[in-house]
C-alpha cells in the first residue's frame, strides 16, 4: 500500500499553486481565490518556463524537478472570484486568471499586482507566453493577446462560443479551442484566423502540438489529430462519450481520458489503439507522464499508475471521493486533488 500525506485546508491551497506554478501542473478546478507563492522550490531558470501542461506544446511531459516540500508562505494575492487558471511564469512576473473576469500580472517576489486585464465573465484558460505577449481565453469568446510589460490589448480574436481551453503555441500560430465546436489556428503576430477546424460538439480539451499535428479532444466523443500547417484532419479516434481530457504525449504514442470511463493510448501516427485501461468513472483527468508511468484520476475516486507500453495497472490509491483534477510529479511523489477537499501526496 502506497504512503499517504492528507494536508489541511489552508495546505491544500498553498501547496496546490506551489505544485502548479513550479511543475506547470494542469487546472485543477479548485475554488481558491487567492493566488499563493511558497518560499522552498526551484527559483531558478525552471520556474521562468513554469507553466500549464509543462510547455508551450502542451503535451504533458515535464522536464522541472518542483518543489521536494511544502515550505512556507511569502505571501498571498486575492482576486474577487474563484482561481481555476493554472498560472504561468516568465520575467519574474506570475500571469493567471480569475473567474472575477481579469487576467493579473502579479511579481513573483513581491505579490504586489502590476497589472490586470478585463474581460467579461470567467478567465478559467491558462495563459501561454511568446514573444512578449500572454495569450489566454475567456467565457466572453474571445482570445486575447495582450502585452506582458504593460498589460495592454494588442488584438483579441472572436469565437462564438466560451474560449475555456488553453491555448498551445507553435511556429508562430496560437491554437485552442472554443465551445463552438472549432480549433482554431491564429497568427499570434496580426490575431487572423488562418484556420479553424470544425468537430460536432464544444471543445474544451486543450491542444497538444507534436510533430507537425495538433492533437485534441472534442465533447462529440472524438480525439482528432489534425495538421497544423493545413488544418486538415489526419485521422481521429471514436471513444463512447465527450472527451474532455487534454492529451498528453510521449515516445509515439498519445494519452487522454474519455468520460465513458478509459485511459486510451493511441499511436500519433496511425491513430490506432494501442491498449485502454478501464475504470469505473469518467475521466476527465488530463495525465501526466514519467518514468515509463501514466498517471491519471477517475471520477471513481482512484488515482492509477499505469505502464506506458502496456496499459497494464502498477498501483492505485483510492481517494475519498472523485479525482477530476490532472496529477503532478516531483521528486518521487504523485500530487493530485480530490472532490473530498484534500490534496494527496502518494509516493
Amino acid at each position: 500500500m502506497k504512503q499517504m500525506c492528507i494536508l489541511d485546508t489552508v495546505k491544500v491551497t498553498i501547496f496546490v499553486m506551489l505544485v502548479a506554478l513550479i511543475s506547470g501542473c494542469g487546472n485543477s478546478g479548485g475554488d481558491s481565490e487567492q493566488a499563493m507563492i511558497t518560499g522552498r522550490g526551484n527559483s531558478g531558470g525552471n520556474s521562468e518556463q513554469a507553466m500549464f501542461r509543462g510547455n508551450l506544446e502542451r503535451t504533458g511531459v515535464f522536464s522541472s524537478d518542483g518543489p521536494s516540500s511544502p515550505g512556507e508562505l511569502v505571501w498571498k494575492f486575492k482576486t474577487e472570484g474563484a482561481v481555476t487558471s493554472s498560472p504561468t511564469i516568465s520575467g519574474g512576473m506570475v500571469y493567471f486568471g480569475s473567474r472575477d473576469g481579469h487576467l493579473y500580472a502579479v511579481d513573483i517576489k513581491t505579490g504586489q499586482e502590476k497589472w490586470k486585464f478585463k474581460t467579461k465573465p470567467h478567465v478559467d484558460s491558462s495563459p501561454a507566453i511568446s514573444g512578449g505577449m500572454v495569450y489566454f481565453g475567456s467565457w466572453d469568446g474571445h482570445l486575447y493577446a495582450v502585452d506582458i510589460k504593460t498589460g495592454q490589448e494588442k488584438w483579441k480574436f472572436k469565437t462564438e462560443g466560451p474560449v475555456y481551453s488553453s491555448p498551445a503555441i507553435s511556429g508562430g500560430m496560437v491554437y485552442f479551442g472554443s465551445f463552438d465546436g472549432h480549433l482554431y489556428a491564429v497568427d499570434i503576430k496580426t490575431g487572423k484566423e488562418k484556420w479553424k477546424f470544425k468537430t460536432k460538439s464544444e471543445v474544451g480539451s486543450s491542444p497538444a502540438i507534436s510533430g507537425g499535428m495538433v492533437y485534441f479532444g472534442s465533447w462529440d466523443g472524438h480525439l482528432y489529430a489534425v495538421d497544423i500547417k493545413t488544418g486538415q484532419e489526419k485521422w481521429k479516434f471514436k471513444t463512447e462519450d465527450k472527451v474532455f481530457s487534454s492529451p498528453a504525449i510521449s515516445g509515439g504514442m498519445v494519452y487522454f481520458g474519455s468520460n465513458d470511463g478509459h485511459l486510451y493510448a493511441v499511436e500519433i501516427k496511425t491513430g490506432q489503439e494501442k491498449w485502454r485501461f478501464k475504470t469505473e468513472g469518467a475521466v476527465f483527468s488530463s495525465p501526466a507522464i514519467s518514468g515509463g508511468m501514466v498517471y491519471f484520476g477517475s471520477l471513481d475516486g482512484h488515482l492509477y499508475a499505469v505502464e506506458m507500453k502496456t496499459g497494464q495497472e502498477k498501483w492505485k490509491f483510492k481517494a475519498e471521493d472523485a479525482v477530476a483534477s490532472s496529477p503532478a510529479i516531483s521528486g518521487g511523489m504523485v500530487y493530485f486533488g480530490s472532490d473530498d477537499g484534500h490534496l494527496y501526496a502518494v509516493k
